[in-house]
């Protein structure tokens, strides 16, 4: 049985998470983001990191809008974005611009899983997979990809000025460690979730449609990007993942 306090916490958490995505997503709206697709990724990592978003977007974040890179472009100046946030900073901006194309792609992966059971079946569960949560994640990651190579792409076509198959195959090469690295991450925590916390200790089930399963996923992405911010460390270094 889930226990009052952790059920509370947990509508807590993704109330602070849903509140800080939509201050972002408010400020954006008046002062919008040079790369557009920044626009969806800080509102979207808010979903989970809840205040440390705030801090980053406010700190970092609020350096690349397009008011304030055009004026420095004006001038022949560096992007305020590339010469003042240092480069522990453009990491955890890179590994969270990869965790926002998770944190969706998991978001409607987990739901379409829910609603027709029979996608997991198409991905190994009862076949393969005595356990539904093994079959989702295969989906989740396939999902969480597509994103990922999305969010990618739409970053380093215009600012390389690549075409669009030259700008595919550079966004597959950036994003599939990095996901990888978040999702390895992901899974771990929601294992320890799923089997030990809720099963083991709790007696009972981490389904979707509760508020507990959504927390959990908070945390696990957290998690996520613990693992994925060494692995963004080096591509970024290597000049496959663009500073930001």
């Amino acid at each position: 049985m889930v226990p009052g306090w952790l059920h509370a916490l947990s509508i807590l958490s993704l109330l602070l998470g849903l509140a800080c995505a939509l201050v972002i997503a408010v400020d954006e709206r008046r002062d919008p983001q040079h790369m557009w697709i920044m626009n969806v990724v800080w509102p979207a990592t808010a979903l989970f990191a809840g205040p440390i978003s705030i801090w980053g977007y406010f700190s970092y974040g609020k350096l690349a809008t397009e008011r304030r890179v055009s004026a420095a472009m004006e001038r022949d100046e560096p992007m305020p974005n590339k010469a003042k946030t240092p480069f522990p900073g453009m990491v955890a901006k890179g590994a969270a611009h990869c965790g926002s194309g998770c944190t969706l792609g998991d978001i409607v992966a987990e739901w379409l899983a829910f609603f027709v059971p029979a996608v997991a079946v198409w991905f190994g569960w009862k076949s393969i997979f005595p356990e539904k949560i093994f079959a989702v994640w295969v989906l989740d990651y396939i999902v969480a990809f597509a994103f990922g190579v999305a969010f990618q792409y739409f970053t380093i076509k215009p600012m390389r000025g690549l075409s669009p198959m030259q700008g595919l195959i550079q966004a597959v090469k950036a994003d599939a460690l990095s996901l990888t690295a978040w999702q390895v991450g992901m899974y771990g925590f929601m294992a320890l979730a799923h089997f030990w916390i809720f099963a083991h200790l709790l007696g009972t089930r981490l389904e979707v449609p509760t508020v507990e399963f959504w927390f959990m996923m908070q945390i696990a992405m957290l998690c996520g990007f613990a693992t994925a911010y060494p692995v963004n460390w080096w591509l970024i270094r290597a000049g496959v993942k663009e500073k930001m």
